[in-house]
């Protein structure tokens, strides 16, 4: 069997993305659970697979064909083919493998539409421990979006695939977003909960400075509009409020993959198998 990253002692040790077979062309969730009820637990499983009575051997062919191309790929740490490959809502499986790549990204407007004076206003970024504020009119750009997310593997976002990316891609067509994007929002609601970013935040004990607990995306257009207008104070809560808007993504982040890991049902079928030479 082929490991990317060296034979684990037992199958329940490998990344939730080798225990994904709906990334293959043809195989759906309820095929995946199917081949987890067969034993099939990861990549390195269909190589020695015999038949399975649901998968042609021509299909079981090109898994393993898409399974060798694909574990490669892990192993290089490129995250640029799983961003097609994946289906944009399975993107938070790949969250194990490149949660040292993660940055998490939020934007704030003016409040207009774009096409009828709607400019971004700030870009935060977090990574590696690391906040990054840009700032419209002193150092936010294409090239200093483009320099910030060098080397990123995966995106976090609440909502980016609906408003962020889209607001950003139309502002700076020269700002790439080829890697996999974990938007938090469509993550949340797959398991049933509901409501906004602050909400969410609640729900999982996440909290804010005083400072700007219980502002809003309105309240950053008027801070921004204040700070306009002179007042340097209002920067730097618009800033305050976009770095726990961005930070807290992570925290998140990590809890609503556990809980969508576990609503797969791997776990199930985990702590059975006998271990891996």
């Amino acid at each position: 069997p082929y490991f990317p990253f060296g034979p684990p002692a037992f199958k329940e040790q490998a990344l939730m993305i080798l225990h994904t077979f709906s990334i293959f062309d043809g195989i759906g969730i309820k095929t995946e659970r199917r081949l987890w009820e067969e034993g099939v637990l990861t990549w390195d499983d269909l190589m020695d697979l015999g038949e399975v009575p649901f998968c042609s051997t021509r299909r079981l062919d090109i898994m393993r064909e898409s399974a060798c191309y694909l574990s490669e790929e892990l192993r290089r740490s490129n995250p640029e083919p799983f961003a097609s490959y994946l289906r944009q809502r399975d993107h938070w499986r790949l969250f194990e493998r490149f949660r040292g790549g993660i940055a998490c990204l939020d934007i704030e407007t003016n409040g207009l539409p774009q096409g009828r004076g709607g400019k971004v206003t700030v870009v935060g970024i977090y990574r590696r421990g690391e906040y990054i504020p840009l700032v419209q009119g002193e150092n936010l750009s294409a090239e200093s979006i483009s320099s910030a997310l060098k080397g990123v593997k995966l995106i976090v976002t609440f909502f980016g695939a609906g408003f962020d990316i889209p607001f950003l891609r139309r502002a700076y067509p020269g700002v790439e977003f080829r890697v996999p994007h974990f938007d938090l929002s469509f993550g949340a609601r797959r398991l049933g909960i509901r409501g906004g970013l602050k909400k969410i935040e609640a729900l999982f004990g996440l909290s804010r400075t005083e400072g700007i607990k219980g502002l809003d995306g309105y309240d950053a257009v008027l801070l921004w509009r204040a700070w306009r207008r002179g007042q340097a104070e209002a920067l730097e809560r618009l800033i305050e409020y976009n770095r726990a808007d961005t930070v807290n993504l992570l925290s998140l982040a990590e809890r609503l993959y556990s809980l969508l890991r576990e609503s797969t049902g791997i776990e199930r079928f985990l702590g059975n198998g006998r271990p891996v030479q």
